[in-house]
């Protein structure tokens, strides 16, 4: 092998190593090594099939454009605001452009802080940090609007005086609450809230907490879970119960899609994280090239039945 090839190859996975132990998944040492692209990062939460699917899509695009490097690094749990942080400052350390990221909470905000100040944009996907002016943009689902419609297709299906229970996400989390808020405008008071835990988006914690809720309310009409695994979680307290409640999730997760086909599960709002993936490390590209990029892009929502849910396999 030629020395100077070799050498740039060490040099690649130098550059990629120090990742490795936050999550990171490899990517664009080729391009590195030719020299010349923009190097971005993409950081997403953890390990599950919604981040997964956004990371396939980013690295769809990746393949595709010669002009750009993508970086990844990913987070332990939903919660993992350190390991978050901590992949921040590793990519401001590696010279990215500009960083696509996932944001756990807020938290992750001051580290954020650091990478603007050092001349990378910033883009964060699928959660917005209200308030914080250092973002270029938000490229996102309206958490708002898919609460409402999951709560305006529910008062359609309970019966008058019905009760609900609901399964928050991460208090906190700007996102998450907009779907529980959303929800509540949506049923309009078409039915009473009976429990709404905090789950951290945790199956285990949706399987507790819905153990708990059937328990103290064995009647409960419906069950409203904020994010995926908690619904799965949940869908298993109901079985062992042997109870029939109306169970509507958000996310559209491919556990999710298997239990609406079978009709364990009612309903759930899709979001579509391949569109925030490739929307979202596009929009990081044109800011890291100072093009003007909207300030939000909206990815949709659709509530997902099993009238419709073939098209969501």
């Amino acid at each position: 092998m030629d020395r100077v090839p070799r050498l740039a190859a060490v040099l690649a996975v130098a550059l990629a190593l120090p990742l490795a132990g936050c999550g990171d998944s490899g990517g664009g040492s080729d391009k590195a090594a030719g020299g010349g692209a923009i190097k971005v990062g993409l950081i997403t939460k953890f390990p599950v099939d919604f981040y997964d699917t956004m990371v396939d899509a980013v690295k769809q695009y990746d393949a595709a454009h010669a002009d750009v490097e993508v970086v990844y690094g990913q987070g332990k749990s939903g919660t993992d605001d350190e390991g978050e942080i901590a992949i921040i400052e590793n990519m401001i350390t590696q010279g990215v452009k500009a960083i696509a990221i996932t944001p756990t909470s807020p938290n992750v905000q001051g580290a954020l802080d650091k990478a603007v100040k050092a001349g990378i944009k910033v883009v964060l996907i699928d959660n917005d940090i209200p308030g914080w002016s250092g973002k270029s943009s938000v490229v996102a689902t309206d958490n708002l609007a898919g609460g409402k419609l999951a709560g305006q297709w529910l008062a359609k299906q309970l019966p008058a005086g019905s009760t609900i229970a609901i399964l928050q996400g991460r208090l906190g989390n700007p996102s998450l609450d907009d779907r529980v808020k959303g929800l509540k405008e949506g049923l309009a008071g078409a039915a009473k809230v009976v429990a709404e835990p905090a789950t951290d988006c945790d199956e285990t914690k949706g399987l507790n907490a819905a153990q708990d809720i059937l328990t103290a309310n064995p009647d409960v009409a419906a069950i409203y879970g904020a994010c995926g695994p908690p619904i799965t979680g949940a869908l298993q307290a109901v079985k062992a119960a042997g109870k029939k409640p109306v169970v509507v999730g958000f996310d559209a997760s491919p556990d999710e899609i298997k239990a609406i086909e079978s009709g364990t599960q009612a309903a759930s709002v899709a979001q579509f994280p391949a569109k925030m993936g490739s929307l979202g490390i596009e929009t990081a590209v044109a800011a890291a090239k100072g093009e003007t990029v909207k300030p939000a892009v909206d990815t949709g929502t659709e509530m997902v039945t099993k009238d419709n849910v073939a098209k969501f396999k």
